[in-house]
């Protein structure tokens, strides 16, 4: 890991006593980092890096106006914190407006349950990708290509703020995403599988099955009919549930996206009946040994476990100081940033739906007709609308799982879908692989998950995404 001065906390408080007068509020955040990535496409090695890095931000505000600066550089911090002051008091003609937080000074380190993956050599970490990529190509010959991408990321924060916090943390993250293309004639289908983990290198092998069932996947879905496009019934399994959370109603929640957006911050008021009395949604980076979970934000606001939906209802979303403070709501630790090219900005950490009380055996019972889906493949969201791939799915018919199908897309306006919520499973589970993007930051590391659910009136197109 790249060494920061070991006087740089003094040198970060000289310089906050010099500028602080000036504006507002201040902050100082400085990182650094250590990274790895590895990309084999096809037969070719694509990326193959190691990667250490020093850098750093400076946000100001003046008056309701934001001013910010990044460095990589130690020796410009003082001219970086001139440049945001300055863009700060030149833009703000209101008021700042930001929710109180306690101050904090304190330092956290999350520790690793097993190796870290700086310990292991960068060929090694490449043999590992070979013999995934070398597992996904022998599954059949009508592998068409494959791909295997692996990261690591190791991090150490330290921010300092004009209301005197002072915070250290640092992390490890790792991921790994897999992905093989089978073709017959113009036929073509492709299997995904990705994993991630904040705990321990050896997360990250002995995959082989799971790697190897999304080769099987591109090349049983060859043969298959696609779905009929209709209006079904749906089954969806935990995996579908975690990612139908975060990104089709999760992003909503976002305080930003709802105080820039008048008429949404109308349909997303507080009180208002979303869903079944029994379905409870929740986002949090309090929930330990999540990717999404740390103790502190970037802006030192401690984590929280926010409810969003409680009995149906929207009792909660998810803030920044400045959106907490505009809204006359309480902060939930949820400004977020990849890294310090970034400004802090309200992202989701950990999203989940919670377990309900119907046995995942009797989710399909009485359906006449429908559609269960597994696992994903790709999707979109657009504002209110949703449309998602699913990995694998199976037709339903009188209350039994039957014929398998390929192409299913499921698609609906996300309010509607929550209220179209016919039955929650009894079952979870967490998938760890998640990368958020927003506003230009790609590949957050976030958690999501959920039991299986039962929606009628989904509709499902046998296109894929």
């Amino acid at each position: 890991m790249p060494m920061l001065p070991a006087d740089v906390k003094n040198l970060l408080a000289d310089l906050m006593q010099r500028y602080q007068a000036r504006v507002d509020y201040l902050a100082i955040r400085l990182e650094e980092s250590e990274d790895t990535n590895i990309l084999l496409r096809g037969n070719r090695v694509e990326t193959l890096s190691e990667a250490v890095a020093i850098g750093g931000q400076v946000r100001a505000c003046y008056r309701g106006g934001w001013g910010f600066a990044s460095f990589n550089h130690l020796g410009a911090l003082a001219e970086r914190i001139e440049e945001a002051v300055s863009a700060a008091r030149l833009v703000g003609t209101e008021e700042t407006t930001l929710a109180p937080i306690a101050i904090v000074q304190a330092e956290c380190h999350l520790p690793l349950s097993g190796t870290d993956p700086r310990q292991i050599p960068l060929a090694e970490k490449k043999q590992l990708c070979d013999h995934y990529a070398s597992v996904l190509r022998q599954v059949d010959d009508r592998i068409a290509t494959v791909s295997v991408r692996y990261g690591d990321s190791a991090q150490r924060m330290i921010l300092i703020t004009s209301e005197g916090t002072l915070i250290e943390q640092s992390w490890v993250d790792m991921e790994m995403r897999f992905a093989a293309t089978a073709r017959n004639g113009e036929t073509v289908q492709t299997g995904r599988e990705t994993t991630g983990s904040r705990r321990a290198y050896e997360d990250l092998l002995g995959l082989d099955q799971q790697v190897r069932s999304a080769a099987q996947r591109a090349v049983d879905a060859l043969v298959l009919p696609p779905v009929k496009g209709n209006t079904y019934t749906v089954v969806i399994d935990p995996i579908l549930t975690g990612l139908f959370v975060h990104e089709a109603f999760g992003h909503l929640s976002e305080a930003d996206m709802a105080y820039e957006n008048p008429d949404l911050l109308e349909v997303m008021t507080i009180g208002r009946r979303f869903g079944p009395p029994e379905l409870q949604i929740f986002d949090g980076a309090a929930p330990l040994g999540h990717r999404g979970s740390y103790q502190y934000d970037d802006e030192g606001t401690p984590a929280t476990t926010t409810q969003l939906i409680r009995d149906g209802e929207l009792v909660g979303r998810l803030h920044s100081r400045e959106t907490a403070g505009k809204l006359g709501e309480t902060p939930t630790g949820n400004a977020r940033c990849l890294n310090y090219h970034y400004p802090p900005i309200v992202r989701m950490t950990n999203t989940w739906i919670e377990s309900g009380k119907t046995p995942v055996a009797d989710l399909c019972s009485d359906i006449q007709e429908g559609v269960y889906a597994r696992n994903w493949l790709g999707g979109m969201t657009n504002g209110e609308m949703f449309t998602f791939s699913a990995g694998e799915a199976w037709m339903i018919r009188k209350g039994k799982i039957a014929e398998p199908v390929r192409d299913v897309t499921l698609s609906g306006n996300v309010f509607k879908t929550l209220a179209d919520i016919e039955a929650i499973g009894d079952d979870f589970y967490w998938d760890e692989s998640g990368g958020c993007g927003k506003g230009g930051q790609g590949g957050l590391p976030v958690g999501c998950g959920g039991p299986s659910l039962r929606i009628r009136n989904v509709v499902v197109g046998g296109e894929v995404v």
